[in-house]
């Protein structure tokens, strides 16, 4: 095979070279920090299911009423959510996950 046969490697189009050079800027400005991102993101997401539980934990919530309507959402995370802060079974008796 001469050159003009083989393909050249990596991406060929002007688009495609932007499209990894900008994959590999993201990588490295944002590798570092994927953890850090990771443990921001799952506090967030535990406060999130205390406020939207908080009236069935017993805590007294003005807005009961609209936080009930997320709980069928919050089922699904609610055993690993659980399970993080510590408990070993369910604080909710209508919640069996365990």
């Amino acid at each position: 095979m001469n050159a003009e046969t083989v393909p050249a490697p990596g991406p060929r189009t002007v688009r495609e070279r932007w499209r990894a050079l900008l994959a590999g800027l993201e990588e490295f400005y944002a590798g570092p920090y994927r953890r850090t991102f990771a443990r921001a993101q799952r506090e967030e997401d535990d406060l999130f299911m205390l406020v939207v539980l908080a009236e069935s934990l017993g805590v007294p919530d003005p807005a009961a009423y609209w936080s009930a309507e997320l709980l069928p959402a919050l089922y699904d995370d609610f055993h690993a959510w659980h399970t993080r802060i510590g408990l070993d079974r369910s604080p909710l008796e209508h919640i069996g996950c365990c």
